[in-house]
């Protein structure tokens, strides 16, 4: 595994880290045994950025993941969650958004109560374009002075951000606001926006991080979720891409992957799976040469999706 160096942080993450959105079951339904031994596997091959959520599974992953982590030393890896953005506690309800100083510390402490620290490396604010923007002042205001202030009081090592807008990633890295961003769907077989952003980030001394290559489920065999925004037309295409793919003896998961992590201005890709096979299986495949004939071919099937804005 290679290890890179997070922005201005200091921190030495590994080139492929952990999602743990799939530990809340938002994907589809998960052996919570087999969820735990995802992260065990992670960690083995070398993985040391793990990141979750409480909204993820209406705080489910964050319950999963501190099962996962219980017992293993602190100082071995590098933890984030979020703040600022819940789900009902049945993992598909809707959203509430609080990004006050007593919202954030509040979910701060439930979110270290379930996982089982007492320190956070990074904290991300959660999704702050959701509800047609109507939270991103007040997070971009408040939300963030509070997370300076629990930098400063040493909860927190890091403050960040986690959403998808590029024109929102424009001015958080111009204005110089985070030490680290999280962006997903932005460097994927289909999308490749982030590419721009990552010197602009460099020179600022923020670190980005890129998740989402299997672009939230539309890269896989199995095809996204339901509740991505995503028609039946242009899902058409995106399945149309894996059936090439597998017609020439290749998942396109396999591809997917291999492109989203294998960039060297990328600091690490950072993927989700609640299946210890799929963990070695994405580690192995980032290790290996893409094909490029193939990758030439399906990047032309995704051609109309290609930089497609999705409305999450």
């Amino acid at each position: 595994m290679k290890y890179n160096q997070l922005g201005k942080t200091g921190y030495e993450i590994s080139a492929i880290s952990f999602g743990a959105s799939s530990l809340g079951g938002v994907f589809h339904e998960i052996d919570e045994h087999k969820a735990i031994e995802a992260v065990h596997v992670a960690l083995e091959l070398g993985i040391n950025y793990f990141d979750v959520a409480p909204a993820y599974g209406g705080t489910k992953a964050e319950t999963v993941l501190g099962q996962a982590l219980n017992g293993i030393p602190r100082g071995s890896y590098y933890l984030s969650t979020k703040v600022g953005k819940n789900t009902a506690s049945d993992g598909y309800g809707v959203d509430s958004f609080d990004y006050s100083s007593e919202g954030i510390r509040k979910s701060l402490d439930e979110s270290a109560k379930r996982i089982g620290v007492d320190y956070f490396d990074i904290v991300h604010l959660h999704d702050i374009e959701y509800n047609n923007r109507v939270n991103t002042e007040s997070a971009l205001n408040e939300g963030m002075k509070t997370l300076f202030a629990l930098k400063q009081e040493g909860r927190i090592g890091a403050v960040g951000i986690g959403m998808y807008p590029v024109d929102l990633w424009e001015r958080v890295i111009q204005e110089g606001m985070i030490d680290v961003g999280l962006s997903h769907n932005l460097c994927c077989l289909n999308d490749t926006r982030l590419l721009p952003l990552l010197k602009q980030a460099s020179s600022k001394g923020i670190g980005l991080i890129n998740a989402s290559p299997f672009a939230s489920g539309l890269l896989t065999s199995r095809g996204a979720p339901g509740w991505h925004p995503a028609t039946p037309a242009q899902r058409s295409i995106f399945e149309k891409a894996a059936t090439y793919c597998l017609a020439h003896g290749v998942e396109i998961e396999k591809l997917a992957i291999q492109f989203s992590s294998q960039h060297p201005d990328l600091i690490t890709t950072m993927f989700s799976s609640s299946n210890p096979e799929t963990v070695r299986r994405n580690i192995e495949w980032c290790s290996m040469p893409i094909d490029e004939i193939l990758l030439a071919d399906v990047l032309k099937i995704l051609a109309p999706v290609s930089n497609q804005n999705w409305n999450y």
